[in-house]
């Protein structure tokens, strides 16, 4: 048997296979809205699938899935419980953390400078003329004269005569 419980606020389809109860269904949609309804979290849809095993010997005959899309990121969640509340409990606190993730902006791509030690001639690629990466030193010596040369090491890192 499956059932459908939608809802306009969030957009997240709640779905149930077997013999789910509609408190549990109520209890499920009421913690759903709290973590995917806070304030300064983007539009998330998605569907959840919460799922009775009809196996009287199953261990956690209760399972939930979510599959979600935050501004555009997909999220996916799992729990299996010994009953309906712990099961959606236990999902509750796996979306939160992952909505918690997916609402920084560092996870979105915007990452900050690179650090001070960090110089742009190690970058790959060629250098546009004119940048710093451009003004790498060169082995010549200036005046013209020949290259220089490193003078020779021991194993020691002195030099050898």
């Amino acid at each position: 048997m499956t059932t459908d419980h939608t809802q306009e606020t969030p957009p997240v389809r709640l779905r149930s296979d077997g013999a789910v109860d509609e408190e549990t269904l109520a209890y499920a949609r009421t913690k759903l809205d709290l973590v995917l309804g806070r304030p300064g979290l983007p539009v998330v849809t998605g569907e959840v699938h919460i799922v009775r095993a009809a196996a009287h010997h199953a261990g956690r005959p209760w399972s939930a899935t979510a599959d979600l899309r935050i501004d555009g990121r997909q999220l996916v969640a799992a729990a299996e419980e010994a009953t309906g509340t712990e099961v959606v409990d236990r999902l509750r606190d796996r979306l939160r953390r992952q909505t918690e993730k997916a609402s920084r902006p560092w996870d979105k791509g915007q990452r900050t400078t690179a650090p001070p030690w960090r110089d742009a001639s190690e970058r790959s690629g060629p250098a546009e003329p004119g940048t710093a990466a451009d003004q790498r030193p060169t082995d010549a010596v200036p005046g013209g004269r020949e290259p220089w040369v490193r003078p020779p090491v021991d194993g020691r890192g002195r030099g050898v005569v």
